[in-house]
């Protein structure tokens, strides 16, 4: 099997690498199929894609687009999208620029908790002034000495109940299958491993998202163990989905894995290659 990865992000969105540094960066992991999956955001496809080419990978264009499923924010990994198409290019804009509401927000929260400065802090740490979100504010907040890492900045600050986190609505689940179908794009579920949701909520999501004319499931990724890979497998043959990978890689000292270094897909999974050829 070709070394693979289907989801990694760069400045575009919350990577600290350029599209062109993250594709060398896979090329030096021996990475041969590489898709830039940035939040929201199309913008670091065409000099990613240029790297790619100069270095002999072949690359996928790809978006990861924030979605509200029963009060939850999900992520849905579209591959071998066209970045020009209107519906896909309006939806994207839609959500950049509830992002810029919901940092105000959160900034009034942290704010309210004894923390000063947090959007223009946040805000230093977006390359693309287009999008910040909550990484941004995390790596901020490390700075300033108020959490050891960017996992216990979302501990204290960023999950539910703390005095940075926001509710917001995304996209339904739907519109951002539609949007990624309208490019000529796969549609994927990102790291649902991710969601703490129940056996039922899980297969009510496939469901929905079937339903919707999604195709894919992430097994593979940087927050999923040996054991729920087998597991999402299993939930990839039940329900008739195409099996990704990716190590939805930030950063060289952020990140649980890098680019390309993924252990393979179990046995058994229908791979999503196959369906973008």
């Amino acid at each position: 099997m070709p070394t693979i990865d289907l989801h990694c992000h760069s400045t575009i969105s919350d990577g600290v690498l350029s599209p062109g540094d993250l594709v060398a960066r896979a090329a030096e992991n021996g990475v041969e199929i590489l898709a830039l999956t940035d939040h929201d955001d199309c913008d670091g496809l065409i000099e990613a894609r240029h790297a790619a080419e100069s270095r002999n990978i072949a690359f996928v264009n790809g978006v990861e687009i924030s979605v509200t499923w029963r009060g939850r924010t999900l992520h849905i990994v579209g591959l071998n999208i066209d970045p020009e198409n209107a519906d896909l290019k309006n939806g994207l804009n839609t959500l950049r620029e509830g992002r810029i509401r919901r940092a105000k927000l959160i900034a009034e929260g942290l704010a309210k908790a004894g923390i000063s400065g947090s959007f223009e802090g946040a805000y230093r740490f977006a390359s693309n002034k287009n999008l910040i979100g909550r990484t941004h504010f995390a790596r901020f907040l490390v700075e300033k000495g108020h959490a050891k890492d960017i996992p216990s900045v979302f501990r204290k600050f960023l999950t539910h109940g703390k005095p940075g986190h926001v509710a917001h609505q995304w996209a339904q689940l739907s519109e951002a299958v539609g949007w990624i179908r309208k490019s000529g794009g796969i549609a994927v579920i990102a790291h649902p491993g991710r969601y703490d949701l129940s056996t039922a909520a899980l297969e009510a999501l496939f469901e929905e998202f079937r339903e919707a004319r999604g195709e894919g499931l992430e097994v593979v990724t940087s927050s999923h163990t040996k054991e729920m890979a087998m597991r999402f497998c299993g939930f990839a043959r039940r329900f008739d989905l195409f099996a990704s990978l990716g190590s939805d890689f930030h950063s060289p000292d952020e990140s649980r894995m890098d680019v390309g270094r993924l252990p393979p897909l179990p046995e058994g999974c229908r791979p999503i290659w196959e369906g973008l050829a």
